[in-house]
């Protein structure tokens, strides 16, 4: 079988040394020797040891601003709900991380606010997203900042809810549950896009009455 990418091994690595011996007992060599790489290698990948056990969210952000940038803004909502499904996906996808990362920022203040600076970068990015689709709108900033707040919140009360639960069941139906809830709210802020106005020219005998003139009038602009 093939080894697993050298950041998947370290922040596996990272975890475990973590979880057996404690956070502040374990070093940046202690991680790099149990991951089988050296101590230069690990600081290609991660600037530090607590790096290491968090997903990359670099990367992570650049997708879902990729998909949010890709949409228009009458489609904002649906690149908002599929950006949600993209970070989550990528704590499911590596569950055991996932749930002993969980256990550890919960003992160790350390993480726990490094966890706190990581999502207050995805409701920013969210954010600045919502901002750009209801500019010019009323109450812009402030709807924009109730976007993003809704959404984070949506996802994290279900990753919470899915790691307490030890990943045992799919949190995806879990998660589209919540985002009606944020979809309900502020689906109306869309801005659909302006069609351009077409020239209706009808004819009628002159004998047509009132009457079927508006109503042949009405079915064709139906």
């Amino acid at each position: 079988m093939p080894k697993p990418p050298i950041n998947q091994r370290l922040a596996e690595a990272a975890v475990a040394l973590f979880d057996e011996n404690g956070y502040d007992e374990t070093t940046v060599d202690d991680i790099a020797a149990r991951a089988g790489v050296s101590r230069s290698t690990f600081f290609r990948y991660y600037r530090s040891k607590e790096d290491a056990i968090f997903p990359d969210h670099d990367t992570l952000l650049a997708t879902v601003d990729a998909r949010l940038r890709s949409s228009t803004a009458d489609t904002a909502i649906v690149a908002i709900i599929d950006a949600v499904r993209i970070v989550l996906a990528h704590y499911v996808d590596d569950a055991e991380v996932s749930l002993r990362r969980y256990r550890l920022v919960g003992r160790v203040p350390a993480l726990r606010a490094r966890e706190i600076a990581s999502v207050a970068r995805y409701q920013r990015l969210f954010r600045e997203f919502a901002g750009e689709w209801l500019a010019g709108t009323p109450d812009a900033d402030l709807r924009a900042e109730l976007v993003a707040a809704s959404v984070v919140a949506a996802h994290n009360q279900v990753l919470r809810g899915w790691l307490r639960g030890g990943g045992t069941y799919d949190p995806f139906g879990a998660l589209d549950h919540a985002l009606r809830y944020v979809t309900a709210t502020f689906r109306h802020l869309e801005q659909p896009r302006e069609e351009a106005d077409e020239v209706v020219v009808a004819t009628f005998r002159r004998s047509a009455s009132p009457q079927a003139v508006m109503t042949a009038i009405q079915q064709h602009l139906e």
